[in-house]
């Protein structure tokens, strides 16, 4: 049985635009999409008797959501099998449920209600920083969630850690006939931690170093996914500062995120936080199990 895209929709702009996307990323990958819909109105208006006629406000308009959301979704790839669910929890807790049986969750930016200032709303940094499958944050330009640029961007980091971002990069660059760019940080060490200041031909050895864990890290994914076009860069400079610059040009940006065993709360690291907030495209966090 294929696992499903789930989008969790509410209604938002910002949910739409992920809803949106979703449906393209399910065409991509020719994988069945699954809309959730987290309402707790059953706690804030109490059950309703069998015997009553209305329904409450609160199931109306979840239900309407839904609905409508289906429609939207139908009328954009017909092709696409579809279905939706409302379900009586948290946002965050719905989301993460769905994710354990899930190809990937996507999210808006933001949900209903939340300020418009805010460069990520609650509900897509809690998932992001938890879920134990990929999440996609829709955020960005219009033309970025479009993906007009063909360019999917990869920040590769640590070996091994890095392994599975490194194929989902791939795999989204692949099936979307997008050239990738996988970018290595790099940063000089303080004066007086310097080592061996060049390597043989004259470049900097720390570059090196960079340049040589890239031919690494996609070494397996390159002879996976041959037809990828693929441009290795290491780029000296904070990680953060290197992808967001990175993200103006990319429909996608994908960097991992550490889960460790036994660990509770959000587990995201500083890279990833960034690019939730600030990115210029939508950005897909890859959970490492450490």
């Amino acid at each position: 049985m294929e696992l499903p895209l789930v989008v969790g929709v509410d209604g938002s702009d910002p949910s739409l635009a992920a809803l949106d996307w979703a449906v393209e990323e399910a065409a991509r990958h020719e994988l069945p999409l699954r809309l959730v819909h987290a309402s707790l109105w059953e706690r804030y208006e109490g059950r309703v008797p069998s015997f009553a006629r209305e329904r409450p406000a609160g199931d109306v308009l979840a239900q309407h959501i839904v609905a409508s959301a289906l429609e939207r979704a139908r009328l954009r790839r017909p092709e696409v099998k579809v279905s939706g669910d409302v379900l009586p929890e948290d946002p965050v807790s719905a989301l993460l449920s769905a994710g354990h049986e899930a190809w990937s969750l996507v999210v808006g930016s933001r949900g209903r209600g939340e300020l418009a200032g805010l460069t990520l709303g609650s509900v897509g940094l809690g998932v992001a920083a938890r879920a134990t499958c990929p999440v996609v944050v829709v955020r960005g330009g219009e033309r970025n969630r479009q993906g007009v640029f063909g360019r999917v961007v990869v920040g590769v980091g640590d070996l091994p850690h890095c392994l599975e971002t490194v194929r989902f990069a791939f795999r989204e660059a692949a099936v979307g006939g997008s050239a990738l760019h996988a970018v290595r940080a790099w940063r000089r060490p303080a004066p007086g931690h310097e080592g061996p200041r060049t390597a043989a031909d004259g470049t900097s050895a720390h570059e090196e170093r960079a340049s040589a864990n890239l031919d690494e890290a996609l070494l397996q994914a390159v002879r996976e996914h041959p037809d990828v076009d693929v441009t290795r860069t290491p780029v000296e400079g904070p990680p953060r500062q290197v992808l967001l610059e990175a993200s103006a040009g990319a429909d996608l940006v994908v960097v991992g995120a550490m889960r460790r065993h036994g660990r509770h709360g959000l587990q995201l690291g500083r890279v990833a936080h960034t690019l939730l907030h600030h990115a210029q495209c939508p950005v897909a966090v890859v959970p490492q199990r450490v």
